[in-house]
């Protein structure tokens, strides 16, 4: 089986898939593709459990709850990292793709879209949350290989998930990876 074949069939296959990787990677992007084109329900994290509008973030045991309900349910691709939600999500997903761009391609995708949403909602973020764009986004989106990587590694290691993640390290490999139909 080569490559294509096997990410075709691994994805087919999957019912919950998990869509993880900096911000600014193109983590919505694909998921929504892939979302259509499997036949998935699409989650957004940002939109569906962490914010409120205004900018408010959800307390931690509301997000909890709504997304140990989320993941009981038995078709969904779900973009977001959510460290702090792993323990969750994880033990449910049956695939996970990771957006592993390099960090001057995330900077690229945060700063691009923030100007062509400045002031306005993206559709992964609640009524109320207009784009923006800040010193300390950008300063986690630097540090992000070496803060986060590290312990995405560890989780999807925990959960048995680390050989059959799809690691993803361009955006041309994720335009290939979301034109892969059943």
């Amino acid at each position: 089986m080569n490559f294509i074949s096997g990410l075709k069939s691994t994805l087919v296959e999957a019912d919950r898939i998990l869509v993880i990787g900096c911000p600014g990677s193109g983590k919505s992007t694909l998921a929504k593709r892939l979302s259509r084109a499997l036949d998935l329900h699409y989650v957004s994290m940002d939109r569906d459990f962490y914010w409120l509008p205004g900018w408010r973030k959800r307390p931690r045991d509301e997000i909890d709850r709504l997304i140990a309900d989320a993941v009981t349910e038995e078709r969904w691709i779900m973009d977001g990292t959510g460290l702090n939600s792993f323990h969750l999500r994880l033990p449910r997903a049956e695939a996970v793709i990771w957006l592993r761009l390099p960090r001057y391609a995330c900077l690229w995708g945060v700063i691009s879209r923030a100007f062509r949403h400045l002031g306005r909602n993206r559709p992964e973020l609640p009524a109320g949350c207009p784009e923006r764009i800040s010193l300390e986004m950008l300063a986690y989106v630097w540090n992000f290989e070496r803060d986060a990587a590290p312990l995405i590694e560890a989780g999807l290691r925990e959960y048995g998930l680390a050989k059959s993640t799809v690691i993803i390290r361009s955006r041309h490999a994720a335009r290939q990876f979301a034109a892969l139909r059943a």
